[in-house]
C-alpha cells in the first residue's frame, strides 16, 4: 500500500505539490492522472525517495522508501525507461540489479520472459527500441517479485500488441493482490485498465475516486444526431433552453442537455428526417478534460476562445 500524507514540494518560488494526501491500495490497478505540470512525475519521485519533500509524507507499506530493507523486494518502478547503460545487454543490465539487491540469477530469466525479452537477452540496450526499453524497465520492476509496483507512461513506445500484452499484465498483478500505481496520458487505456483513479491538477488533489463515479460525474449525456436538415434542427433545438449543440460536419450535431427520444419528438414535430439518433456512452477522456480544464498549465489558442 502507498499512502500520501499532506506531501509537498517546492522549488524555489514554485509549489509543485501541494499539501497532497491519497492511498493507493492493493487489489486494484489505480490511475493517477493530471494535464502536464500537475506534479505527478514530481509526487512519483517523492514516493520513490528520488525527492525530497518540503513537507509531509510519502510511504510504502508503512515505510518511506529510502527506510525499505530490499527496495526492489518491496517497490518495482519504471520511471525512465532509459535509464541504462547502452553498452550493457539486457541480461546483464537485469543481473547487476539482481546482484545489488540479493537476488538470484532466476529471477533475471524470470523477468526476462514476463516481458518477452527472452530472444534479445544477449542484445545491447543501445540497439533497443522505445518500446524494448520500457519492456526492459518493466522486467526491472518485476525482478524482485514486490508487492508495490509504480509505473510512469509504461505505454510510450509500445505497438498495439504491446499495448494489449501491459494492460493485461497490470489487471494480472492487481488480481494477485499488489498494489499497482500507473500514470499514463491515453485515456482510452486507462479507461480500460484502471479500478480507481487518483487526479490532480496545479500540484492538488481533485479526485480519488473510481472509474465509473469518476466518470459518471464529470460527464456530459451526448447524443450524435445525423440529418439531412442540420441547420433545421440546430434551430430547434437551440429554442430548447436545456440543449446545447455542437456542429461535427454538415448532417451531423452533437447534442446535450437533451435525450435521444426528448429530441426525436421535436424532430418528429417539426418535420425533420433523422438518419441516426444514438446516445454516445461517457468516455473517460471527456470526464477529465471537463474536470481539469482549469488546471491546464498550456492551453492552444483555439481553446481559450471557446
Amino acid at each position: 500500500m502507498i499512502e500520501v500524507r499532506g506531501l509537498t514540494k517546492r522549488y524555489g518560488d514554485v509549489l509543485a505539490v501541494d499539501d497532497l494526501t491519497f492511498a493507493v491500495r492493493p487489489g486494484e490497478v489505480t490511475g493517477f492522472l493530471g494535464p502536464n505540470g500537475s506534479g505527478k512525475s514530481t509526487t512519483l519521485r517523492m514516493v520513490l525517495g528520488l525527492d525530497a519533500p518540503s513537507s509531509g509524507t510519502a510511504t510504502v507499506d508503512g515505510r518511506p522508501y529510502a527506510e525499505q530493507p530490499a527496495p526492489l523486494k518491496a517497490v518495482g518502478a519504471l520511471l525512465d525507461p532509459g535509464a541504462v547503460l547502452p553498452s550493457r545487454t539486457a541480461y546483464h543490465h537485469l543481473l547487476a540489479l539482481a546482484a545489488g539487491n540479493g537476488l538470484p540469477r532466476s529471477r533475471v530469466d524470470k523477468a526476462l520472459a514476463e516481458v518477452g525479452l527472452e530472444k534479445v537477452r544477449r542484445r545491447r540496450a543501445g540497439a533497443f527500441s522505445l518500446g524494448m526499453r520500457q519492456r526492459l524497465g518493466i522486467a526491472a520492476a518485476l525482478l524482485g517479485d514486490p508487492p508495490v509496483l509504480v509505473f510512469d507512461e509504461p505505454l510510450n513506445g509500445l505497438d498495439p500488441e504491446g499495448i494489449v500484452w501491459i494492460r493485461s499484465l497490470m489487471r494480472k498483478m492487481a488480481s494477485e493482490g499488489r498494489t499497482v500505481l500507473m500514470s499514463s496520458h491515453l485515456m482510452s487505456e486507462m479507461e480500460l485498465t484502471a479500478d480507481h483513479l487518483i487526479v490532480i491538477g496545479s500540484g492538488k488533489l481533485i479526485a480519488d475516486t473510481s472509474m465509473k463515479d469518476f466518470i459518471d460525474t464529470h460527464s456530459e449525456r451526448e447524443v450524435l444526431v445525423r440529418t439531412p436538415q442540420a441547420d433545421e434542427l440546430r434551430g430547434m433545438l437551440a429554442a430548447a433552453a436545456a440543449a446545447h449543440v455542437r456542429r461535427e460536419d454538415s448532417e451531423t450535431l452533437v447534442v446535450t442537455g437533451l435525450e435521444a427520444p426528448e429530441i426525436g419528438a421535436l424532430a418528429s414535430a417539426g418535420g425533420v428526417e433523422l438518419h441516426e439518433l444514438a446516445p454516445r456512452p461517457a468516455s473517460l477522456e471527456q470526464a477529465f478534460m471537463a474536470l481539469t480544464r482549469d488546471a491546464v498549465e498550456y492551453q492552444a489558442e483555439e481553446e481559450t476562445s471557446r
